[in-house]
């Protein structure tokens, strides 16, 4: 016996054997081929385009190419505006490149409340919370106000963001189908009628471009006692008569708005408006917006004033309109298939058979000098592979024309069109 009380002799000595390393990395191996596979056919990458010159909201250089935008968010054409670019390079004169902390402690200048106070004035609300990005709009807000107990209920095709949102958050997560008011309402009654809920809307899916039902929707909602959060981030500057997103053209009362800067502000944010009287208790409750940096002085500075100039901005409103119009004409009589049957909005999907077909119009048009989106589950429904064109006011009809012959001689090249 030692002094310890162990014999020494009863003591495994050798080490336990290793478990062989676990490469977390090793999940992505699918993933990893088959991007592998689809560079090897020889087209370009879609998911890694490098813009090296943008001309105009419209115009950019891509791999050396003189190339048309049609797969941007720049709706109202607002980041080569002259006010805009100024207010952002005044803004960096007096405040520097950033602000080096949160919201909360010192990352709060002058322009944060002017842009907060611009998008009040635009929405004619009480109050407006900026956040760093639209995905942290969604993500804070969704989870903050839905709790422990409470209850979430979104659309089936909801973006990515408001998915996050609820992950984030600890309430109960119901889905019904896309713009189904009637699974809607079948879903609410199931529900128990204590708990909080909160009904999650978009005015226009980014993928296909179609519109909420949203008057059903939120009558829907509130006949069950839930309050609504429709995010406006495709609608806002061109839908309704202030331009204020999908909520105001069909005459709808939702309790929360979230949006976007990057779309058609032309720059970088999101941010929530809100009529509701404890609203400002966000800012003390959601980590989206405590735990984070605040947006660049020079950034915020821009959106308001973007913001202010969309107020009036009704030839923008309507040159958008008549661009989607006769892009959505021009290419149905072309005989592609569309993701909606009328110019909805300004998104504008061409439906194609699978990925292989995609890539290659995708390229075809690229070469031909036209940049689009191509989209592909998870982002699109299961099975649905499609190209993207996103409209802007600044496009002009002959450049529209042009877009048009492009997309004629690609498609009856991949066999889309006959």
């Amino acid at each position: 016996m030692t002094e310890t009380g162990f014999q020494p002799e009863t003591l495994d000595l050798d080490p336990p054997p290793v478990a062989p390393e676990r490469d977390l990395m090793s999940k992505f191996d699918a993933l990893i081929g088959e991007r592998q596979r689809l560079l090897d056919t020889g087209v370009t990458d879609p998911f890694a385009i490098v813009m090296d010159e943008v001309r105009s909201p419209t115009q950019a250089v891509i791999a050396g190419r003189e190339t048309i935008l049609l797969g941007t968010y720049n709706y109202m054409g607002m980041t080569f505006d002259p006010d805009v670019i100024q207010a952002g390079k005044d803004a960096l004169d007096r405040f520097g490149s950033g602000t080096n902390g949160s919201r909360m402690l010192n990352g709060t200048f002058r322009d944060h409340m002017e842009v907060e106070q611009a998008l009040r004035d635009f929405y004619g609300v009480s109050g407006a919370i900026v956040f760093s990005t639209g995905y942290m709009a969604n993500l804070g807000m969704i989870s903050t106000l839905a709790g422990k107990g409470e209850y979430v209920i979104l659309d089936a095709d909801s973006h990515a963001s408001i998915y996050d949102g609820c992950a984030q958050g600890n309430a109960e997560i119901v889905r019904f189908r896309h713009n189904s008011v009637e699974d809607l309402d079948k879903r609410l009654g199931r529900l128990p009628k204590e708990p909080g809920k909160l009904v999650v809307l978009e005015g226009v899916y980014s993928m296909l471009g179609d519109v909420a039902p949203l008057k059903e929707m939120v009558a829907v909602a509130k006949k069950h006692g839930a309050m609504v959060l429709s995010d406006e981030a495709h609608s806002m500057g061109f839908y309704g008569p202030n331009g204020r997103g999908v909520y105001e053209e069909q005459g709808c009362d939702v309790d929360f708005v979230i949006g976007t800067f990057s779309k058609s502000v032309g720059t970088v944010g999101g941010f929530c408006v809100s009529d509701h009287p404890k609203f400002e208790a966000i800012r003390l409750a959601c980590r989206a917006y405590i735990f984070t940096a605040s947006l660049p002085p020079s950034v915020v500075a821009t959106a308001a004033t973007s913001i202010r100039k969309l107020q009036f901005a009704h030839n923008k409103r309507r040159q958008l309109w008549d661009n989607a119009r006769h892009l959505h004409g021009g290419l149905t009589q072309l005989g592609f298939r569309l993701g909606t049957a009328t110019p909805d909005s300004a998104i504008i999907a061409i439906i194609l058979d699978d990925q292989e077909q995609a890539v290659a119009m995708w390229q075809a048009l690229l070469d031909a000098g036209l940049y689009v989106n191509m989209a592909r589950p998870p982002a699109t429904p299961a099975g649905t592979y499609l190209l993207r064109c996103s409209l802007c006011a600044e496009h002009t009809i002959e450049q529209l024309d042009r877009v048009l012959v492009m997309f004629a001689n690609a498609g009856r090249t991949v066999g889309a069109i006959g």
